[in-house]
């Protein structure tokens, strides 16, 4: 079976999105499930086995995405889809109304995953409009989007129930990301630390992701401070990058935490990232409009425990409390409750145990066997 995705972003741009296509695109090959992509091209990527590149240029006041031209990617999308069973869109820019487009002249089903839940970032870049105005210009947006479609794949219960507010009554599938879990353990921390000059001696929560203002990064420095009382020296590490980083640093500054936060940009997900993780003693998140929190996953599969605020997404991750806590949606009360696993080696320890076997049940092998049922499902 061959089925076609079409994003808006791929690698080498580092998202969600990027490593869920990537993620589920080795998962599927696996089920016997043959998958093309159309995506942009960033620079000079050739074309590859599988994957057509679409030339964009940079998203105005965004270096990292880029704007993919009309006519160019309906050419690439329709012509890649000739032979395919099944079109998924993965953004909901250019790709889907070239994914819609080419299922619609071919006969074919067309589904899309909804990763963003997009009116809650909305303010944050359009600051100087209405808030309201601005939801409900993203919830008609996305209720006609989905409603185009065969069916949408959502990676929460709570996105679900949150489109079906909308008004989506298109087919919807709760199917998160697989984790591809052996990638993330063995890493050596110890070696990362040193690497960063940080002592083995300092608590080490840390945070991955893309350093935007949605993420909420700027909870997590106010917590830390809470967060020191009960483990002295306590340190925030940063990895990524993002239009959120000067504002940050200087937040850094105005807190009086420069000695205490370190920055450390994009890092491989394969030989950095794990030693990433593995030199945290607890992975701290707190975003609020999260659609799954992948990154949580990560850091359970490397034996990290996450303390995270539970909310959209990293609900369903969170509820059952394995290898995680989930602190109150207050700076102090967060920072407390991190401070105070910071401080306890026993309670950690279990947590440790815990996290790698509840994060096996969200591996990428058992996620790509289900989203290849839901292929076959909508093309009888």
């Amino acid at each position: 079976m061959r089925v076609l995705m079409v994003s808006d972003v791929y690698f080498p741009r580092v998202n969600g999105v990027s490593t869920s296509i990537e993620t589920f695109r080795r998962g599927l090959a696996a089920e016997g499930i043959d998958v093309r992509l159309v995506v942009p091209r960033y620079g000079d990527e050739a074309d590859s086995e599988g994957i057509i590149r679409v030339p964009g240029r940079p998203v105005p006041g965004d270096r990292e995405d880029r704007l993919v031209g009309w006519r160019g990617m309906h050419k690439a999308v329709r012509q890649a889809a000739q032979g395919c069973a099944l079109i998924h869109v993965q953004t909901p820019f250019v790709a889907h109304y070239a994914g819609l487009a080419a299922g619609q002249a071919l006969g074919v089903p067309v589904l899309a995953t909804y990763h963003t839940l997009f009116e809650e970032y909305l303010a944050h870049y359009a600051p100087f409009v209405p808030a309201g105005w601005l939801r409900g210009q993203a919830r008609a947006f996305s209720r006609r989007q989905c409603n185009a479609l065969d069916a949408v794949v959502v990676p929460s219960t709570a996105m679900r129930e949150r489109l079906a507010a909308y008004g989506v009554t298109a087919p919807m599938h709760v199917l998160p990301t697989g984790i591809p879990l052996t990638q993330f353990a063995g890493g050596d921390g110890a070696a990362f630390r040193a690497r960063h000059g940080i002592s083995p001696q300092h608590p080490l929560a840390l945070f991955v992701g893309r350093v935007a203002h949605e993420k909420n990064i700027g909870f997590l420095l106010e917590a830390l401070i809470h967060a020191q009382q009960q483990a002295p020296g306590a340190m925030l590490m940063i990895a990524g990058e993002g239009p959120a980083m000067g504002d940050l640093r200087q937040r850094v500054q105005q807190l009086g935490l420069v000695d205490s936060v370190v920055f450390i940009g994009y890092l491989d997900r394969r030989q950095d990232l794990p030693a990433c993780y593995a030199a945290a003693d607890v992975f701290a998140f707190a975003s609020r409009t999260e659609t799954q929190g992948l990154v949580l996953l990560e850091a359970m599969a490397a034996g990290v425990p996450v303390a995270a605020l539970a909310a959209m997404g990293t609900i369903d991750i969170l509820a059952p409390g394995q290898g995680c806590i989930a602190p109150p949606d207050d700076t102090a009360a967060f920072g407390q409750a991190l401070g105070a696993l910071l401080a306890d080696a026993s309670r950690r320890q279990v947590l440790k145990q815990q996290a790698p076997v509840y994060a096996a049940q969200w591996s990428d092998r058992a996620m790509a066997a289900r989203l290849a049922r839901l292929y076959r499902e909508l093309c009888v």
